[in-house]
């Protein structure tokens, strides 16, 4: 099922979205897989602290975050890895780890990997361990309005 609301966020723009239900999965890199979706189109979200406050950084699942290149993006702000018992509340209507890469629904700012842009469309958790959303890049990114940076690096 996907989280309330993104499924409000969608339906309200009149998004061109469609939702990929798989077996249940953890990591990235398995709902890629089982979503039948490419590494380097599957945008995994990672929830960081910046200076104490939650963010969320969004790339392809084929990455992984350089926390030292972000700082340096940022201006120097410190920028750590949040823990699942820092950021599961901020998600009550979601499963923990499993939150759509939308931080304006959640009151935090969204990075977004570069790369990503670079790719026509994109899948993401939608809430839950079982559903995946896919849309166009460009719908992605007029609805989240996220920073685009150049951060992540491959496995």
């Amino acid at each position: 099922m996907l989280s309330p609301r993104l499924h409000n966020l969608l339906d309200e723009h009149h998004s061109a979205y469609q939702t990929l239900v798989h077996d249940r999965t953890v990591t990235a890199h398995e709902t890629a897989a089982a979503s039948h979706v490419r590494q380097q189109q599957f945008a995994k979200t990672v929830m960081l602290k910046v200076d104490g406050k939650l963010a969320m950084m969004v790339m392809p699942a084929a990455y992984r975050i350089d926390l030292t290149r972000l700082s340096r993006a940022l201006g120097g702000d410190v920028v750590e890895l949040a823990g699942e018992t820092e950021f599961k509340d901020a998600f009550s209507d979601c499963e923990v780890g499993a939150m759509p890469p939308f931080g304006h629904l959640y009151g935090m700012p969204v990075y977004v990997d570069s790369r990503l842009a670079q790719q026509p469309e994109i899948a993401f958790n939608a809430g839950s361990h079982t559903d995946a959303v896919r849309m166009p890049y460009e719908e992605f990114e007029k609805l989240a309005q996220p920073e685009l940076l150049w951060l992540a690096h491959v496995m």
